[in-house]
């Protein structure tokens, strides 16, 4: 019997939050990646980090099956990072992309630590003010949505089941602090549920963020 053919990795990139994480992703037993945990370093290490995963895999851009990217919401300059980055190569190496709902890949992530049936959330800030938030079951280690994506207020988390584990960034009393997925996470998602989502017209593709960006200072 002939071997198949090992299947086109995807390239995988996380920039909603803190740390810039880039994943060539070939299978759950074969993946190369590379995350860094540094402020305001997103614009100036993604690329390293795109070309140090494809370098040590030998891999050319042109072998992938796509660019999966990590599409919100967090924050507004990361997710324009990310997303302006998986354009550039995109176009260049005329590859389809995939925008991946960032609290989904996360929640996949979260699924596979949990037992099956449980109920937990993921809340992160906004502002001082504000966090999105949605609530989630683990059904055979993949997710359910129990209450979708929104923005609240911050003291409504004071509302929740403290019965319900929460992963985030609020910094409050028994939060878990995970706030954005691993970037083989992305991948993941890509595999499971992006085939519809994955596109080759993506000139107008912008992150999900949930809520208008406003610069403070600016005065109409």
């Amino acid at each position: 019997m002939k071997n198949e053919p090992e299947q086109k990795p995807i390239l995988a990139i996380e920039t909603s939050e803190e740390i810039c994480g880039v994943c060539l992703y070939f299978s759950d037993n074969k993946m190369f990646s590379s995350s860094i945990k540094q402020k305001n370093s997103h614009a100036e290490k993604l690329y390293e980090e795109i070309d140090f995963v494809l370098k040590i895999s030998n891999t050319s851009i042109n072998l992938l099956e796509t660019i999966a990217v990590s599409a919100g919401p967090g924050s507004f300059t990361g997710l324009r990072i990310g997303m302006s980055a998986a354009k550039g190569l995109a176009f260049g190496a005329n590859l389809p992309i995939c925008p991946v709902p960032t609290f989904e890949a996360l929640a996949l992530q979260i699924a596979e630590i949990l037992q099956d049936g449980s109920n937990f959330a993921i809340a992160n800030k906004v502002n001082m003010e504000e966090v999105y938030f949605a609530q989630f079951k683990v059904v055979s280690n993949n997710y359910i949505f129990a209450e979708n994506l929104r923005i609240i207020r911050f003291e409504e988390l004071n509302l929740i089941d403290k019965n319900i584990p929460m992963f985030g960034n609020c910094r409050i009393e028994g939060m878990i602090p995970l706030s954005a997925p691993n970037p083989e996470y992305i991948a993941k998602w890509f595999k499971l549920f992006g085939a519809e989502l994955s596109t080759a017209d993506y000139d107008y593709l912008e992150p999900n963020y949930l809520k208008d960006f406003i610069i403070r200072g600016m005065k109409k």
